[in-house]
């Protein structure tokens, strides 16, 4: 299987994109697949930043251009924050059309990561994982308020699970997750809600020491990734 070459990327896709640009394209094509709803409040801005892994000035400057180009407002006062527009514009923001062209890319680390992350947790279930921290993490996944601090937690979550594989696999899983959530899209939190569960099964398989249980709720996991997270690339 050919894997996305890490080591000397071309610029093409979302890589020839600043860092503001890529806020502009990822919160853009949120609220064009409908993941974003109308009238929905956005996360503050620092929690943004944090989730999209980018400076906080990033995101203000980013959400300062989106309320230009009328896909969200600003409303000052009580009850007001960052929100979707009410009737967003279509296809309006034009750095959208990169993220459109990354998709193969996108396939390509889903598959890179299934094979990474399933061999993994086959070794960590023969270990002694830290199943508690674990256990930590899915229940705050269970009371994130938003997709921002979820995400957050969700990638706390895939780390601590690897840590305790062998440290060059868990270097390339680290550079694949790494690039994979580049691409990561704000995602309905029913939609992430129903992600944790499968964390919640991994977590028990790992407890269990049963390494097939738990290459089969990853792959589970994993592979849902080309059929829901990056639904707006394919």
């Amino acid at each position: 299987m050919a894997t996305a070459d890490l080591s000397a990327p071309a610029l093409t896709g979302i890589r020839r994109l600043s860092a503001l640009d890529t806020v502009r394209a990822r919160i853009a094509l949120a609220v064009e697949l409908g993941l974003l709803k109308p009238g929905e409040r956005l996360p503050s801005n620092g929690e943004i930043a944090r989730a999209l892994d980018v400076a906080e000035i990033t995101v203000r400057r980013a959400l300062e251009s989106l309320a230009e180009d009328g896909l969200i407002e600003r409303r000052r006062g009580r009850g007001g924050g960052t929100l979707v527009s009410e009737n967003p514009p279509a296809e309006r923001v034009r750095e959208v059309g990169a993220y459109r062209e990354s998709a193969a890319e996108v396939r390509e680390l889903i598959d890179h990561r299934l094979v990474l992350e399933a061999g993994l947790v086959q070794l960590v279930a023969t270990r002694e994982p830290d199943v508690e921290h674990l256990r930590g993490l899915v229940a705050r996944m269970d009371t994130a308020a938003g997709w921002a601090e979820f995400h957050e937690l969700d990638a706390q979550f895939h780390r601590a699970v690897a840590e305790s594989g062998p440290p060059v696999a868990v270097g390339q899983y680290e550079v694949v997750l790494a690039e994979l959530y580049r691409f990561y899209l704000p995602y309905p939190m029913a939609k992430l809600r129903e992600s944790n569960r499968e964390h919640a099964r991994l977590v028990d398989a790992l407890a269990d020491g049963d390494p097939d249980a738990a290459a089969r709720v990853t792959r589970e996991h994993v592979g849902g990734l080309h059929r829901t997270m990056f639904v707006g690339l394919g």
